[in-house]
């Protein structure tokens, strides 16, 4: 006889009745029907005596006719209903916590296997506190904190194997590989309810994902913020896919700094420099709750330490109630917010709800909770409690919200339960109601509503007293623009919104609305820019400078040839006006970039374009599906220039907000640039040889120079080329209709590959390429013949042309052109010199220089004494110095190089350190400005938001601190290079 859970006895005559009998009917078939294929003899026992215990009946009854979801459960997993009926919801629960939390199988496990498990736990971990709760034999704090705990132990589980994976790979050497989480530098927080362990029964999850670069045992090839990226992806993907064993929690990253421009993974450096600086009152009430629930906790409670100052201040920070009270503002804007209701009433989000009592809890902490540690406590009515304990709150207020709170979750989670379903509105229709008040237990809708209604309004209440007194938040002042004479509402308001000249920005906006501009000219576009009109102010009233960021978005409404389309594209996706309002306050060049190519504002609205920048591969393959669209050559030629114009404004954006250094970022331009070179050459060949044919046995290579030879590059910079090609000495002639000498078909085909470059489409130039490198400068032929560019090297270039030759880099070759090349190249480099003579040939090419274009003007690195030339010369003397017995010293780039000379003791560590440092400064501050500045850098002419930008790229704590480094770092740099070469001339 099957002795079935002994307080379903004790409950049985307090359960909910079924609300539909057409639904217990239907399930009560479905359970039937389950039992008769059952191959477990025991189970189709227990199904049987199920529904002869009159106790667990009932509870089938309440359950099969309020919840098709829960009826699914059951009747889908008997085995399990098994347990869950006779041993009680305890012991189902802690099963399926188990279930979630085993890792025996780590290393073995495949995904698949992992999801399949998490999702069957899932569902039996949520039938099992589903029925505790409508059996009313677990309390609210139980259900929240299983919920809860159930979510931790699932992205527990994930984050080992996701871990694992990555150490199996080879990307991350884990101190325990057993134990994934500890010491991997890897961070979950669990935000609001999932923090507080206050979850509800369908609610997703909020997480905010961390790295701590200082921690991870990173042994991979890829970026950290890459392969965390990949991992934040797929751990998202592990908890929310749907397969046919459901998901396990819906998952959102966006309660992370800035979410709309930063990776869903961030660095724990990047994420505190946020909160230092942007951080607002709302995202302090948010971390509050925050609780490290998998991963390293270790290091997620560090990082919570250091956010202290920022969550809790000393001062009675009121201002902190403004903040929250316009987001209060902004949900009451929703449906069922504008006043109590019934039908339709947001449990959570309408007046008297959920939402009101936890900023009735968050409001008081942050205000209170810096001068009081006791009152920095995650869970909702804990925090009330203390209050009332320190004097903030009366115990009455206490008492009512305690039940208020109670009632109101009971009643989200009975909502949720009837579907699955991440819903807080109550049914609009009587039926609808009238079914969940069954659910709760109520004899009919009467008592449900009197009850519902007593405790919204009582809710509202103690809400309202919290505000009372303050002023109306709900946005801004006057602004209109509209009429001849100037409304001294709307000049009140720009001035308060930080415009120094509220006239002037009042009369340009009427400019705007005018229709001066091509841009305004049709209807649709005034009436867009009008709508957009308070976005756009408000946007640029954030920047330093908002006049100066105003004008500039003038200057790129002149430029648009049309706006209906961009006016749309800002109207659906506003947050765009925050990366808009950056470029036009503090990065002019790409500012008028931006105007004339607006189309790479639609490169932002991807997914990944603010998670990392493409790797060379990836670059590869994007481009190839491009280019394989191209309709002809000169469609070809435009789709390559919008594809690099795309990557390259994607790496300016991350510099600019500082997620990409310059130095940095010089490799993904330079790489943009060899994908774009590296996929041209082929169909320019292609083209070529329709009417000339090819020459028999030939190869061309394409060998990059200065900044892309040594993947230096910046935005802006051109390409220093230079083309070698190889042929059978007996091929007299190409063989097409048109046949040409060798030497006139590569020169040909060189121009048109240089022409294809260069030459300005409708979207404008690919690069500038400079040819003066070759042998005989400009008069020189364009493409050279192997045993030319051999013979020239080894007999007859100058020690200058050698210096250039140390950066060289055969980006595109055919055959063993490559090799041949590479191996002249080497040959050159370290043939044997006399080291005096060629510090003083060196020496002399850099006075010449010096007297051409030498400088005092520090803003000036690469000519200034110390500057990024004399370092290179360093670099460069070195290289041809010491290139015979360390090979290794032909490093591409100038820091890399100097590294190896001072590990070789080719010059003092200490003199390495500081031409590495000064190196990485200059390239940095020349990278931002190449980015940001037409023409010369001034001090005096840049605007601050141009100011801080660079002192940002650069690394300094100020712009006065970043002028005094620049000051002593020339001074060392040009000290070192004079004691350098006259130690070697008085050798």
């Amino acid at each position: 006889m099957t002795e079935f859970f002994e307080k379903w006895g004790l409950i049985a005559e307090s359960l909910p009745i079924a609300a539909s009998e057409d639904h217990f009917s239907v399930h009560l078939e479905r359970w039937n029907e389950s039992t008769k294929r059952a191959d477990d003899a025991a189970v189709a026992a227990f199904s049987a005596a199920a529904l002869e215990d009159g106790a667990t009946y009932k509870l089938l009854s309440s359950i099969f006719g309020n919840s098709p979801f829960l009826s699914q459960c059951l009747i889908s997993d008997q085995q399990f209903a098994r347990v869950l009926l006779i041993d009680g919801p305890d012991v189902a629960f802690a099963a399926a916590l188990t279930a979630a939390r085993d890792c025996s199988k780590l290393g073995d496990e495949t995904i698949d296997a992992v999801k399949a498990r998490l999702r069957i736990a899932k569902r039996r971990a949520a039938l099992s506190i589903g029925v505790a709760d409508i059996a009313n034999i677990w309390s609210l704090d139980a259900i929240t904190i299983a919920l809860s705990d159930f979510a931790a132990a699932a992205l527990g589980a994930s984050c080992k194997l996701l871990l694992r994976q990555m150490h199996d790979k080879g990307d991350l050497a884990l101190p325990d590989p057993e134990d994934p989480e500890k010491d991997s530098g890897l961070i979950v927080l669990g935000m609001g309810k999932l923090g507080a362990r206050e979850l509800n029964y369908s609610s997703d999850i909020d997480l905010i994902i961390l790295y701590d670069q200082d921690v991870v045992p990173y042994t991979g090839q890829h970026a950290l913020q890459y392969v965390f990226t990949r991992l934040s992806r797929d751990l998202v993907t592990l908890m929310e896919e749907r397969t046919r064993d459901g998901y396990v929690f819906r998952t959102d990253l966006r309660l992370r700094p800035d979410p709309g421009a930063t990776p869903p993974a961030m660095s724990v450096l990047a994420a505190e420099m946020y909160y230092e600086n942007t951080g607002q009152n709302w995202e302090r009430a948010a971390m509050v709750k925050a609780r490290p629930v998998a991963g390293d906790k270790k290091a997620g409670f560090a990082f919570l330490e250091i956010l202290q100052p920022f969550m809790w201040r000393r001062s009675l920070d009121f201002a902190a109630i403004q903040d929250i009270q316009s987001i209060k503002r902004q949900i009451n804007a929703h449906r069922g917010g504008a006043k109590i209701a019934v039908a339709g009433h947001n449990i959570k989000l309408g007046r008297g709800g959920i939402r009101e009592i936890e900023f009735y809890a968050q409001t008081q902490q942050l205000i209170w909770g810096g001068r009081d540690p006791d009152l920095r406590v995650r869970a909702t009515l804990e925090a009330i409690e203390r209050l009332v304990v320190a004097g903030h709150v009366t115990k009455d207020a206490y008492a009512d919200l305690k039940d208020a709170y109670r009632f109101h979750r009971r009643v989200e989670h009975r909502l949720q339960m009837i579907e699955d379903r991440q819903t807080h509105e109550l049914p609009e229709s009587e039926h609808g109601l009238k079914a969940l008040a069954v659910f709760l237990g109520y004899d009919g809708l009467t008592g449900f509503v009197d009850d519902l209604l007593r405790h919204l309004k009582c809710v509202e209440q103690h809400y309202a007293a919290l505000f009372e007194g303050e002023t109306d938040l709900g946005g801004p002042g006057n602004l209109v623009f509209t009429g001849a004479d100037d409304d001294p509402d709307t000049l009140k308001t720009l001035s308060e919104m930080g415009f120094s000249e509220p006239a002037t920005v009042l009369n340009t906006v009427r400019t705007w609305h005018a229709g001066r501009y091509r841009a305004v000219r049709s209807a649709r576009a005034r009436e867009l820019l009008t709508e957009l009109v308070p976005t756009i102010l408000e946007a640029f009233s954030s920047s330093p400078n908002p006049d100066l960021a105003l004008r500039r978005f003038t200057e790129f409404l002149e430029g648009l040839p049309a706006g209906v389309q961009l006016f749309s594209l800002f109207s659906a996706h506003p947050g765009l006006f925050d990366l808009v309002a950056e470029i036009m306050g503090a990065a002019p060049r790409l500012a008028r970039w931006l105007s004339r190519y607006p189309i790479l504002l639609d490169g932002v609205l991807t997914r990944d374009f603010f998670d990392f920048v493409p790797r060379r591969e990836e670059m590869m393959t994007g481009l190839a599906e491009a280019t394989s669209k191209a309709r002809d050559f000169q469609d070809l030629l435009d789709i390559q220039r919008r594809w690099a114009n795309d990557g390259i404004f994607q790496i300016g954006a991350h510099m600019l907000r500082g997620r990409l250094a310059p130095v940095d970022a010089s490799i993904p331009l330079s790489d943009i640039a060899d994908t774009c070179l590296t996929s041209l050459l082929p169909e320019i060949e292609k083209n070529f040889a329709e009417m000339h044919g090819k020459v028999p046995g030939g190869k061309i290579a394409v060998i990059a120079f200065g900044k892309l030879g040594s993947r230096e590059m910046t935005p802006g910079s051109d390409l220093d080329l230079l083309f070698v090609y190889d042929c059978p000495a007996e091929i007299e002639q190409s063989d097409g209709k048109h046949p040409l000498a060798p030497g006139q078909y590569y020169s040909r085909l060189c121009q048109r590959f240089i022409g294809a470059v260069s030459a300005p489409t409708g979207e404008g130039r690919l690069y500038e390429v400079d040819m003066r490198l070759r042998p005989a400068g400009n008069a020189g032929p364009i493409a050279s013949s192997l045993e030319a560019f051999t013979k020239y090297q080894e007999t007859d270039a100058w020690t200058w042309e050698h210096q250039a030759l140390t950066r060289a880099r055969v980006i595109s070759a055919e055959g063993g052109l490559r090799e041949r090349l590479n191996d002249v190249v080497k040959s050159v480099l370290t043939a044997e010199r006399d080291h005096v003579n060629l510090a003083g040939q060196v020496r002399r090419m850099r006075d010449r220089i010096r007297n051409e274009h030498g400088t005092e003007d520090i803003w000036s690195v690469k000519h200034i004494p110390g500057g990024m030339v004399d370092i290179e010369f360093i670099a460069q003397y070195l290289q041809l110095r010491h290139a015979a017995e360390v090979p290794e010293i032909l490093a591409g780039d100038t820091a890399s190089a100097i590294t190896v000379a001072g590990k070789k003791g080719f010059i003092s560590n200490d003199i390495a350190t500081d031409l590495v440092a000064a190196t990485i400064l200059w390239r940095n501050f020349q990278g931002i400005l190449r980015l940001t500045v037409d023409g010369e850098f001034t001090e005096d002419g840049a605007a601050v938001a141009l100011k801080r930008v660079v002192t940002r790229a650069c690394g300094a704590a100020n712009f006065r601190a970043l002028t005094e480094t620049m000051i002593s770092t020339a001074a060392k740099s040009a000290a070192h290079f004079e004691t350098f070469f006259e130690t070697i001339e008085n050798d």
